[in-house]
Protein backbone atom coordinates (compact mmCIF):
# COMPACT_ATOMS: atom_id res chain seq x y z
CA UNK A 1 0.00 0.00 0.00
CA UNK A 2 1.02 3.46 -1.05
CA UNK A 3 2.34 5.87 1.56
CA UNK A 4 0.66 9.03 1.76
CA UNK A 5 1.64 12.11 -0.15
CA UNK A 6 3.18 15.06 1.81
CA UNK A 7 1.63 18.50 0.71
CA UNK A 8 4.46 19.09 -1.55
CA UNK A 9 4.46 15.84 -3.29
CA UNK A 10 0.26 16.30 -3.51
CA UNK A 11 1.03 19.70 -5.29
CA UNK A 12 3.58 18.89 -7.84
CA UNK A 13 1.03 15.94 -8.78
CA UNK A 14 -1.80 18.36 -9.56
CA UNK A 15 0.75 21.17 -11.50
CA UNK A 16 1.77 17.47 -13.42
CA UNK A 17 -1.52 17.26 -14.39
CA UNK A 18 -2.42 20.87 -15.37
CA UNK A 19 1.18 20.76 -17.63
CA UNK A 20 0.15 18.30 -19.40
CA UNK A 21 -3.71 17.99 -19.67
CA UNK A 22 -5.10 21.95 -19.01
CA UNK A 23 -6.72 23.74 -21.66
CA UNK A 24 -4.04 26.25 -22.47
CA UNK A 25 -2.69 23.57 -24.05
CA UNK A 26 -4.95 23.09 -26.80
CA UNK A 27 -4.30 24.41 -30.67
CA UNK A 28 -7.67 26.59 -30.49
CA UNK A 29 -6.43 28.92 -27.39
CA UNK A 30 -3.10 29.04 -29.20
CA UNK A 31 -4.86 30.47 -31.73
CA UNK A 32 -7.03 32.41 -29.91
CA UNK A 33 -4.17 34.16 -28.04
CA UNK A 34 -2.50 34.68 -31.13
CA UNK A 35 -4.88 36.66 -33.19
CA UNK A 36 -5.70 33.75 -35.63
CA UNK A 37 -9.09 33.08 -34.82
CA UNK A 38 -11.84 34.86 -36.86
CA UNK A 39 -14.50 36.77 -35.31
CA UNK A 40 -16.81 34.29 -35.85
CA UNK A 41 -14.76 31.68 -33.93
CA UNK A 42 -14.33 34.01 -30.75
CA UNK A 43 -18.31 34.02 -30.99
CA UNK A 44 -18.68 30.61 -31.06
CA UNK A 45 -16.21 30.20 -27.85
CA UNK A 46 -18.09 32.69 -25.96
CA UNK A 47 -21.48 31.22 -26.88
CA UNK A 48 -20.53 27.60 -25.77
CA UNK A 49 -18.50 28.70 -22.73
CA UNK A 50 -21.74 30.18 -21.26
CA UNK A 51 -22.40 27.07 -20.75
CA UNK A 52 -20.00 26.02 -18.33
CA UNK A 53 -20.75 29.53 -16.70
CA UNK A 54 -23.72 28.96 -16.38
CA UNK A 55 -23.30 25.71 -14.01
CA UNK A 56 -20.56 27.25 -12.23
CA UNK A 57 -23.19 28.18 -8.96
CA UNK A 58 -25.47 25.08 -9.33
CA UNK A 59 -22.02 22.92 -9.65
CA UNK A 60 -20.72 25.18 -6.08
CA UNK A 61 -24.36 24.67 -4.85
CA UNK A 62 -24.01 21.10 -4.34
CA UNK A 63 -20.32 21.24 -2.81
CA UNK A 64 -21.22 23.80 -0.29
CA UNK A 65 -24.18 21.16 0.44
CA UNK A 66 -21.61 18.40 0.90
CA UNK A 67 -19.52 20.15 3.06
CA UNK A 68 -19.81 19.77 7.17
CA UNK A 69 -18.05 22.54 8.53
CA UNK A 70 -19.73 26.14 9.05
CA UNK A 71 -16.73 27.73 8.35
CA UNK A 72 -16.19 25.42 5.34
CA UNK A 73 -19.58 26.57 4.10
CA UNK A 74 -19.16 30.35 4.45
CA UNK A 75 -15.85 30.02 2.75
CA UNK A 76 -17.51 28.03 -0.15
CA UNK A 77 -20.70 30.24 -0.57
CA UNK A 78 -18.43 33.08 -1.94
CA UNK A 79 -17.90 31.33 -5.20
CA UNK A 80 -21.59 31.74 -5.54
CA UNK A 81 -21.54 35.66 -4.99
CA UNK A 82 -18.82 35.63 -7.42
CA UNK A 83 -21.02 34.21 -9.92
CA UNK A 84 -24.61 34.80 -9.27
CA UNK A 85 -23.90 38.24 -7.82
CA UNK A 86 -25.71 40.01 -5.65
CA UNK A 87 -29.21 41.74 -5.26
CA UNK A 88 -29.41 44.57 -8.17
CA UNK A 89 -26.28 43.27 -9.35
CA UNK A 90 -24.34 45.29 -6.34
CA UNK A 91 -21.74 43.79 -7.30
CA UNK A 92 -22.57 42.01 -10.50
CA UNK A 93 -21.41 38.53 -10.49
CA UNK A 94 -19.38 36.66 -13.67
CA UNK A 95 -22.54 35.63 -15.27
CA UNK A 96 -23.33 39.18 -16.25
CA UNK A 97 -19.58 39.88 -16.96
CA UNK A 98 -19.74 37.09 -19.69
CA UNK A 99 -22.70 38.37 -20.97
CA UNK A 100 -21.14 41.52 -21.42
CA UNK A 101 -18.73 39.93 -23.80
CA UNK A 102 -21.12 38.05 -25.88
CA UNK A 103 -23.06 41.28 -25.54
CA UNK A 104 -20.22 43.04 -27.15
CA UNK A 105 -19.78 40.40 -30.07
CA UNK A 106 -23.37 40.88 -31.11
CA UNK A 107 -25.60 38.36 -29.17
CA UNK A 108 -28.79 39.15 -27.48
CA UNK A 109 -28.17 37.68 -23.91
CA UNK A 110 -31.58 36.25 -24.29
CA UNK A 111 -30.67 33.91 -27.29
CA UNK A 112 -26.82 33.03 -25.21
CA UNK A 113 -28.93 32.54 -22.00
CA UNK A 114 -31.07 30.25 -23.97
CA UNK A 115 -28.13 27.91 -25.28
CA UNK A 116 -30.16 27.10 -28.15
CA UNK A 117 -27.16 28.01 -30.57
CA UNK A 118 -24.93 26.09 -28.34
CA UNK A 119 -23.03 23.23 -29.29
CA UNK A 120 -24.44 19.79 -27.83
CA UNK A 121 -20.97 18.31 -26.84
CA UNK A 122 -20.62 21.48 -24.85
CA UNK A 123 -23.59 20.92 -22.91
CA UNK A 124 -23.21 17.56 -22.40
CA UNK A 125 -19.97 18.04 -20.87
CA UNK A 126 -21.27 21.15 -18.79
CA UNK A 127 -23.95 18.77 -17.66
CA UNK A 128 -21.32 15.94 -16.69
CA UNK A 129 -19.48 17.83 -14.75
CA UNK A 130 -22.21 19.24 -12.97
CA UNK A 131 -23.31 15.31 -12.43
CA UNK A 132 -19.73 14.59 -11.15
CA UNK A 133 -19.45 16.81 -8.78
CA UNK A 134 -23.39 16.00 -7.55
CA UNK A 135 -22.72 12.37 -7.18
CA UNK A 136 -19.24 12.73 -5.74
CA UNK A 137 -17.52 13.20 -2.39
CA UNK A 138 -17.55 16.96 -1.28
CA UNK A 139 -13.42 15.79 -0.91
CA UNK A 140 -13.67 15.06 -5.27
CA UNK A 141 -15.84 17.97 -5.38
CA UNK A 142 -13.70 20.61 -4.03
CA UNK A 143 -10.89 18.76 -5.64
CA UNK A 144 -12.28 19.38 -9.19
CA UNK A 145 -12.55 23.28 -8.57
CA UNK A 146 -8.01 23.16 -8.80
CA UNK A 147 -8.38 23.95 -12.13
CA UNK A 148 -8.02 27.18 -10.79
CA UNK A 149 -4.66 26.37 -9.55
CA UNK A 150 -3.62 27.39 -13.43
CA UNK A 151 -6.85 29.70 -14.63
CA UNK A 152 -4.10 32.68 -13.57
CA UNK A 153 -2.04 32.22 -16.67
CA UNK A 154 -4.56 31.64 -19.05
CA UNK A 155 -6.42 34.41 -18.07
CA UNK A 156 -3.40 36.71 -18.39
CA UNK A 157 -2.56 34.85 -21.89
CA UNK A 158 -6.23 35.09 -22.87
CA UNK A 159 -6.93 39.23 -22.02
CA UNK A 160 -3.03 40.09 -23.19
CA UNK A 161 -3.70 38.31 -26.51
CA UNK A 162 -7.66 39.25 -27.38
CA UNK A 163 -6.96 43.15 -26.63
CA UNK A 164 -3.56 43.04 -28.91
CA UNK A 165 -5.04 41.10 -32.02
CA UNK A 166 -9.51 41.65 -32.13
CA UNK A 167 -10.10 45.67 -32.67
CA UNK A 168 -13.84 44.04 -31.85
CA UNK A 169 -12.87 43.29 -28.12
CA UNK A 170 -12.25 46.11 -25.72
CA UNK A 171 -10.72 46.15 -22.09
CA UNK A 172 -15.04 46.11 -20.45
CA UNK A 173 -16.28 43.49 -22.57
CA UNK A 174 -13.01 41.53 -20.66
CA UNK A 175 -13.88 42.54 -17.19
CA UNK A 176 -14.86 39.11 -16.33
CA UNK A 177 -10.93 37.98 -16.13
CA UNK A 178 -10.14 40.84 -14.60
CA UNK A 179 -11.82 39.74 -11.61
CA UNK A 180 -11.25 36.01 -11.84
CA UNK A 181 -7.73 36.37 -11.72
CA UNK A 182 -7.50 36.98 -7.57
CA UNK A 183 -10.94 34.92 -6.99
CA UNK A 184 -8.88 31.90 -8.81
CA UNK A 185 -5.98 32.61 -6.37
CA UNK A 186 -8.07 32.91 -3.14
CA UNK A 187 -10.53 29.48 -4.05
CA UNK A 188 -7.11 27.72 -5.12
CA UNK A 189 -5.79 28.23 -1.91
CA UNK A 190 -8.72 27.48 0.39
CA UNK A 191 -9.06 24.21 -1.85
CA UNK A 192 -5.99 23.12 -1.51
CA UNK A 193 -6.29 23.41 2.71
CA UNK A 194 -9.29 21.95 2.60
CA UNK A 195 -8.03 18.57 0.61
CA UNK A 196 -4.37 18.55 3.28
CA UNK A 197 -7.07 18.50 6.10
CA UNK A 198 -9.51 15.91 4.78
CA UNK A 199 -7.55 13.80 2.48
CA UNK A 200 -6.69 11.22 5.32
CA UNK A 201 -4.82 8.28 2.83
CA UNK A 202 -2.95 8.01 -0.22
CA UNK A 203 -6.16 6.65 -2.05
CA UNK A 204 -8.25 9.96 -1.03
CA UNK A 205 -5.33 11.93 -2.84
CA UNK A 206 -5.52 9.74 -5.87
CA UNK A 207 -9.27 10.48 -5.93
CA UNK A 208 -8.34 14.05 -5.68
CA UNK A 209 -5.95 13.73 -8.89
CA UNK A 210 -8.75 11.88 -10.65
CA UNK A 211 -11.25 14.23 -10.03
CA UNK A 212 -8.61 17.05 -11.87
CA UNK A 213 -8.31 14.96 -14.30
CA UNK A 214 -11.35 14.69 -15.11
CA UNK A 215 -12.19 18.56 -15.47
CA UNK A 216 -9.31 19.23 -17.32
CA UNK A 217 -11.15 16.64 -20.01
CA UNK A 218 -14.40 18.48 -19.31
CA UNK A 219 -12.55 22.17 -20.39
CA UNK A 220 -10.53 20.41 -23.33
CA UNK A 221 -13.30 18.39 -25.03
CA UNK A 222 -15.79 21.98 -24.83
CA UNK A 223 -12.60 23.45 -27.02
CA UNK A 224 -12.29 20.04 -29.13
CA UNK A 225 -16.00 20.89 -29.90
CA UNK A 226 -15.68 24.43 -30.95
CA UNK A 227 -12.53 23.64 -33.00
CA UNK A 228 -14.43 21.06 -35.14
CA UNK A 229 -17.19 22.47 -35.87
CA UNK A 230 -16.48 26.67 -36.57
CA UNK A 231 -12.43 26.55 -37.82
CA UNK A 232 -12.51 26.42 -41.61
CA UNK A 233 -13.79 22.94 -43.25
CA UNK A 234 -15.84 22.46 -39.82
CA UNK A 235 -19.22 20.51 -39.33
CA UNK A 236 -21.93 22.66 -37.54
CA UNK A 237 -24.28 20.46 -36.25
CA UNK A 238 -28.35 21.15 -36.80
CA UNK A 239 -29.76 23.42 -34.59
CA UNK A 240 -26.31 24.92 -33.08
CA UNK A 241 -25.51 28.92 -34.19
CA UNK A 242 -23.85 28.89 -37.76
CA UNK A 243 -22.72 32.34 -38.83
CA UNK A 244 -23.26 31.66 -42.51
CA UNK A 245 -27.16 31.00 -42.05
CA UNK A 246 -27.65 32.80 -38.28
CA UNK A 247 -26.51 35.80 -39.17
CA UNK A 248 -29.98 37.59 -38.14
CA UNK A 249 -29.40 36.46 -34.36
CA UNK A 250 -26.60 39.02 -34.58
CA UNK A 251 -27.71 42.42 -33.02
CA UNK A 252 -24.69 43.78 -35.03
CA UNK A 253 -21.56 43.34 -36.38
CA UNK A 254 -18.29 43.13 -33.64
Amino acid sequence: MKRKMTRTEFEEKLMEIGAHKYHNQHPFHHRMHTGQCSVDEIRAWALNRFCYQRIIPEKDSYVMAKLEGVEDRREWRQRIVDHDGEIDDHPEGGLRRWLALTTQLGFDKEYVMSMDGALPVTKFAANAYLTFVREKTALEAVASSLTELFSPNIIGERVQGMLAHYDFITEDSLRYFSYRKSQANRDSNWALDYIDRQAGSRGEQELCLAALRFKCDVLWSMLDAIAGAYQLGGTIPPGSWNPSADGNLLRHSA
